[in-house]
Formats: C-alpha cells, structure tokens, sequence
C-alpha cells in the first residue's frame, strides 16, 4: 500500500549538497555581481565620452561595447544563479 512518501535517495543527497553549496557561494557571487555591474555603468561612461568626444576612436568604442556586452552576459549567468527560473 503506498502513502505517498518517497523514499530517500542518492540523488535527493546530491541535490541537497548542491543547494547547500549554492548557498555558501552567495556572498561571492553578490560580491562579483557588484563589482560586474559598478565596471558595466563605468564602461557606459567610458564609451559615451568617447562618442562625444570630436576624435572618438571607432574601433575602442567598438572595443568598450563588445566588453560591456560580455560584462552583460557575465551579469545575467550570475543573476540566473541566485535566482533560478523554476518550471513548475
């Protein structure tokens, strides 16, 4: 006769460490996420100067934008991390 419980397993364990370890990473990846956006709204700034300025280098905007790209992507896997989208 079954009563709805579902017995222990390996992988209940597996996932249990692995949210306890997410957990402990937290603060790291808070930190990280600070410093990733504070360099992304400093890029922003760098690369609207440059675009203003009368001698703007093309190719070091086209530089600047593909790193704060790349800063963007950081910031949304880290985001993704700490936030997990659960599909019910």
């Amino acid at each position: 006769m079954a009563h709805g419980f579902r017995g222990w397993t390996m992988r209940d364990s597996a996932d249990a460490m692995e949210d306890e370890a997410a957990n402990d990473a937290e603060p790291e990846l808070l930190a990280e996420l600070g410093r990733l956006k504070e360099e992304h709204r400093d890029l922003d700034g760098a690369i609207n100067a440059l675009e203003l300025s009368v001698a703007g280098d093309q190719l070091q905007i086209q530089r600047l934008k593909k790193r704060k790209l790349g800063l963007r992507d950081r910031i949304s896997h880290i985001e993704d991390q700490l936030h997990p989208d659960i599909i019910a």
